[in-house]
């Protein structure tokens, strides 16, 4: 299934170079002393490690759930989204209403009574409770392997963008940023991180509005879009099912079965439902009710995002002609910066800049404060330094934190050896978040899976995906056209191989007790997911159930606009 990863995310068009001023630059100044601000003061409330880890579990719903949201909103989303659109049309909205909401409902309703009612730290803490340190250990290490890799490709990407539109070297652009990050991350831990990143969404919202209602009004409305793109790029281009039958041809290179399965179970499902970096906002939330809202208030705002980013791609196709093609100058990953450089004025256009540098300083962040949980809880303090005081986990987090960032430093020039940021990003996800979905709906939903299968069932996943992506789909052994199918492919393989072998290994070796298994198992419950709602947590719009439907028929209700 392809995304906007057929063509490089990092060669934007030489011409792109904005015009700001020392207004725009003072307003991005602004932005910098502010999120130090936030640092300094979310560093008084930073105690003991719960504090610093997991913000002492006493966060809001509203905070955690704009955290939630802010964290995935990242630049190389905005910019790859856009092109996608810009590419594809309106097919983008399958990455929003069948490949996110679903799997943020599943998160919120099915999920967090599991990771937030067992008082785990983190997910991989999980598998420990449910199979053995093996699967904990290998899990903790390929999570934090990964983060430190996707930290590093919102650093690059972050770098290639601004040298373009601004000027500035790389190594500047990436030292100033990993900077910023790692300076507010180490004064306020998780806290300064969420309280962050929710300002970072409002920051991103006034970055994008301004594209979208200047776009619109210079193609003459929606009408004025639909109809150029009907007549340039045909009928299906501004319609989500168009040309999806099986059988049928599109640019999108997928069937309406393949989208609903490949993007909207298996890739979806294995990134929202185990990704830490995700996942470690809502385990932040004062109580359980919280930490259920929180990727349930996240999906409302995920609906309409979708505008945000496909509307921009869409005016760009409409403005230029054959946008994305060699004739025109421009590429598909293009479509922000050049409205940015052709439709604001200079202010807002700082206010754009800064939207896009938050954006990517707020995935690199998420990634990093998830990163630092795990590995100071659940592989430093766990099987190397193990029963010190409270405080020594608290410097020891800081310090990973500082050496996180400096190896996402490292680790953002090998983004380059990848055509495009994308692409990178869905192999990533392929290799590690599917095959820790698969042990986790196996061990959440079977009884009978063993303690053995969570580890074998993991290591299997990952190599049978690796071994997919880099021997079958690289040496050219099958024909795949496009890295993105390739990595489709490998989150089939990674998912199938994986629960093969749990089935396999459970049924040659012995179950944990059914004692051992109280809030585990789907059907069990643990004291943690018995708490009584807090006072007022009965209103109809805290109800976990209630959101989570609604969010369901809101995002199917989305698509009828685009269905005819």
């Amino acid at each position: 299934m392809q995304t906007p990863t057929d063509t490089p995310v990092l060669n934007l068009a030489a011409e792109l170079r904005l015009p700001t001023n020392a207004l725009d630059y003072t307003i991005l100044a602004i932005y910098f002393v502010v999120v130090l601000g936030i640092g300094f003061a979310a560093r008084r409330s930073v105690k003991t490690s719960l504090d610093f880890f997991l913000s002492g579990r006493s966060l809001p719903a509203w905070i955690t759930g704009l955290a939630f949201i802010s964290a995935n909103l990242a630049a190389t989303e905005i910019l790859g989204m856009a092109a996608n659109s810009a590419q594809y049309g309106a097919y983008t909205v399958h990455w929003y209403w069948i490949g996110a909401i679903p799997a943020m409902v599943f998160l919120g309703l099915v999920m967090m009574p599991f990771y937030y009612g067992s008082k785990v730290r983190s997910v991989p803490e999980m598998l420990l409770l449910r199979f053995d340190k093996w699967a904990h250990l290998l899990s903790s290490a390929l999570f934090a392997f990964a983060a430190i890799l996707i930290a590093g490709v919102n650093l690059y990407a972050l770098a290639i963008v601004v040298e373009a539109l601004l000027g500035w070297p790389q190594w500047v652009a990436i030292v100033v940023a990993g900077a910023f990050v790692l300076g507010y991350i180490t004064l306020g831990g998780l806290s300064s991180a969420i309280y962050n990143e929710v300002l970072q969404f409002f920051v991103i919202l006034a970055a994008l509005i301004p594209l979208v209602v200047l776009g619109l009004k210079k193609v003459g409305g929606w009408g004025g879009l639909t109809d150029k793109l009907t007549a340039t790029h045909g009928e299906n281009f501004t319609t989500a099912w168009g040309g999806t039958g099986i059988g049928s041809e599109n640019p999108l290179g997928a069937n309406w079965l393949t989208i609903v399965l490949g993007l909207g179970f298996v890739l979806s499902f294995g990134y929202w439902t185990t990704n830490f970096a995700e996942v470690q906002r809502a385990l932040s939330a004062k109580n359980l009710s919280a930490a259920q809202r929180t990727p349930l208030i996240a999906a409302f705002p995920k609906i309409f995002i979708v505008f945000l980013v496909m509307i921009p791609g869409l005016t760009a196709a409409a403005l230029i002609p054959g946008f994305g093609t060699a004739d025109s100058g421009y590429q598909y990953n293009d479509a922000i910066p050049y409205l940015m450089e052709q439709l604001l004025p200079n202010g807002v256009l700082g206010i754009a800049v800064t939207g896009l540098l938050a954006a990517f300083m707020a995935g690199m962040a998420a990634n990093v404060s998830s990163f630092n949980t795990v590995f100071t809880n659940d592989i430093w303090a766990r099987y190397v330094v193990r029963g010190r005081e409270d405080g020594y986990y608290v410097r020891f987090g800081r310090l990973i934190t500082v050496i996180g960032v400096a190896a996402s430093v490292g680790t953002a020039f090998l983004a380059s050896s990848f055509s495009n940021i994308m692409s990178y990003l869905q192999t990533l996800f392929s290799f590690f978040n599917v095959p820790m979905f698969v042990v986790f709906i196996v061990g959440m939903f079977w009884k009978r899976a063993s303690a053995k299968s969570g580890f074998w069932g993991l290591l299997a996943g990952t190599v049978a995906a690796m071994v997919n992506y880099f021997w079958i789909y690289k040496q050219g052994i099958v024909d795949i056209p496009s890295d993105q199918g390739a990595n489709f492919v490998s989150a089939i393989v990674g998912f199938v191989a994986g629960a093969v072998v749990m089935v396999v290994v459970s049924l040659f070796t012995a179950p944990k007790p059914a004692a051992e298994l109280q809030g585990l198992v789907y059907g069990t419950r643990s004291p943690g997911m018995q708490e009584p709602p807090a006072a007022g947590d009965d209103a109809w719009y805290r109800r976990p159930a209630l959101l989570g439907w609604g969010a369901i028929v809101l995002a199917a209700a989305c698509y009828i606009p685009f269905s005819f």
